[in-house]
Parts: C-alpha cells; sequence; structure tokens
C-alpha cells in the first residue's frame, strides 16, 4: 500500500470528533471547502464514502467508522506523545488544572497547593467551568487534570478516570439576625441559596430536604461556589458551605452557623487521563493523603 496523507486523514478525524465539517475547519483554521476537498481525497485514496449526509448532518459510514478508530487511536497517541515531551524537558513543568465551578474555592487551593513544591518546578495555571466542559477540554488534550465534585463515567469517557481525595460535611449559614427555629425546621424561615440542581452537591441537598420533609423557599442557584457565599454575606438568605470552614465563615461576627449535617457531603475527585498518570503533579496527588484536611484537623488558615 502507498503513502497515506495523514494530512487527510487528520481532517476527517477533526470532521468527525467536531461533529461537522464548519466546526473542523474552525478549530483547524480552515475553511470548509479546503475541509471537505481534503476528505474526498483521502476517499479516493480508500476507494469509498466516509460519510454520508443525513439531513443537515454527516454520519460516518462503515468504513468511515473503521477509519475513525484506528485515526483515533493514532492522533491520541501522538497527543500523549507530545504531552509527556512538554512536560519532561523543561524546568518548570506546566501543570493545567480545571476546577468545578461548584466547588468551595478555598479547599479546592488548599488540594492544589500541596503539588506546587516552593522551588519552582511546576507552573500551575487554573481555569474554573463546569463539570461537563473540563471533561470536554481534558478529552481535547487542553488540560492535565480536572478537580470535581463528582467521579467520571469511564465507559462514556474512555481513557479518562478519576479517584475520590476526600469529603467533608456541610453546614449552613445566615447573616444576623438568625432564625428563631431549631435546624433543620429554621430552613424555612429564610429563602435558600443553594448550589445549582446539576451539581452534585445541589442533587443531594434537594434530596436530602424532601427526606427531612423540609420545604424551603429557594431564593437562587448557583453554579459558582463563591458567589453563593458571597450572596449569603450579604444578608440575601441561607447557604452552605464546607463544615470545616464554619470557624473562618463566622469569624466577622455577623454570619452564624444554624446547622450542619454529614448526611450530605461535598466530594472531591481527581480527574485524568491515562497518559498523564505519570505527571509529577497529578501522580502527586494521586498518592497523597488529604484525610487531615478533609477531617478539619489540618487548619487551612495556618497555610
Amino acid at each position: 500500500m502507498s503513502h497515506l496523507n495523514y494530512n487527510h486523514l487528520y481532517y476527517f478525524w477533526m470532521t468527525q470528533k467536531k461533529g461537522s465539517v464548519t466546526k473542523a475547519a474552525e478549530a483547524l483554521f480552515l475553511t470548509p471547502q479546503t475541509v471537505t476537498g481534503q476528505i474526498r481525497q483521502l476517499e479516493q485514496r480508500l476507494g469509498g464514502r466516509l460519510f454520508v449526509r443525513k439531513g443537515r448532518n454527516l454520519e460516518a459510514t462503515d468504513l468511515g467508522q473503521l477509519i475513525f478508530k484506528y485515526a483515533d487511536r493514532m492522533f491520541t497517541l501522538s497527543y500523549e506523545m507530545i504531552d509527556i515531551v512538554n512536560y519532561t524537558k523543561d524546568k518548570n513543568i506546566l501543570f493545567e488544572v480545571g476546577i468545578a465551578d461548584a466547588l468551595y474555592k478555598r479547599l479546592a487551593s488548599r488540594v492544589l497547593m500541596t503539588v506546587v513544591p516552593d522551588d519552582g518546578s511546576i507552573h500551575l495555571c487554573c481555569y474554573e467551568s463546569t463539570h461537563e466542559m473540563l471533561l470536554e477540554k481534558l478529552s481535547q488534550h487542553k488540560l492535565d487534570m480536572i478537580l470535581s465534585d463528582c467521579p467520571v463515567d469511564s465507559s462514556q469517557n474512555p481513557g479518562l478516570f478519576s479517584k475520590q481525595i476526600g469529603y467533608c460535611g456541610v453546614s449552613f449559614f445566615c447573616h444576623k439576625p438568625v432564625p428563631t427555629s431549631p435546624f433543620p425546621a429554621c430552613l424555612e424561615e429564610r429563602k435558600l441559596l443553594m448550589p445549582g440542581r446539576r451539581t452534585s452537591l445541589g442533587r443531594k441537598l434537594i434530596t436530602y430536604l424532601d427526606e427531612l420533609g423540609v420545604s424551603p423557599q429557594i431564593l437562587g442557584e448557583f453554579d459558582d461556589a463563591a458567589l453563593m457565599k458571597a450572596f449569603g454575606e450579604y444578608n440575601k438568605g441561607i447557604f452552605v458551605a464546607p463544615s470545616i470552614y464554619s470557624d473562618e465563615i463566622t469569624a466577622s461576627g455577623n454570619v452564624e452557623l444554624i446547622g450542619e449535617t454529614h448526611e450530605i457531603t461535598e466530594e472531591y475527585y481527581v480527574i485524568f487521563a491515562e497518559r498523564m498518570i505519570q505527571h509529577p503533579a497529578v501522580k502527586r496527588l494521586c498518592e497523597s493523603n488529604f484525610s487531615a484536611l478533609f477531617s478539619g484537623l489540618e487548619s487551612p488558615a495556618k497555610r
């Protein structure tokens, strides 16, 4: 078999990955006509159609699915090679981490700081977004790792793995004057600020309240934990935060703890691609014991 033009193969692979010629062209900084022409040349080389049009969408043929299977392995391996070369050749190793916006950022930062040595050998870059968007970036090799509130489904995201590094109970806080009823009945006296229902903690909180038979009026749902806390501190309702930060949150004297529970927890997971397990920062995170931090024995305020 004569030489195969791997540029043509790459354009086909990108089109199948992106779902359309237009999106592939945007990612490749080419015109759609150029991408289409390159795919046609690949079809001529292989002697068969790779795509058929179904309405406005392109669908891979049986030959296309076969070619994509091999192309995906080839280009995924090439990205892995580039990643490994990049973090082994430089004195300052770049560590790009995605942080789920639902997580409490102070605790997330404490976790990440454990892998940043004082010698400056690791250059940390953090990006905040939703769990779903971060997974997409990780699968596109745009991140080295994700710190999130839920694990990854490896059956739906082949090549990605997750490990739980810790969890902690949550507490309920309110700006003074606080409700007069005991917890949890007091949750019905003020409007509730809660994590978005699409987040892991948000779903757990809804189930928890239903089981308690408590029906608070929800003032707002927040994907960003820091924004929810800010609203609560400005007397905009009851809000939740990790219990280990109770002293810090109530230190100003304007906010009080009104209840806590370990029946629902905020969980922390590291998610990474198989190729990144040898990255020194990912490896260190996976091997670290954070039990003292998540139990509150290791005070974040001291670091």
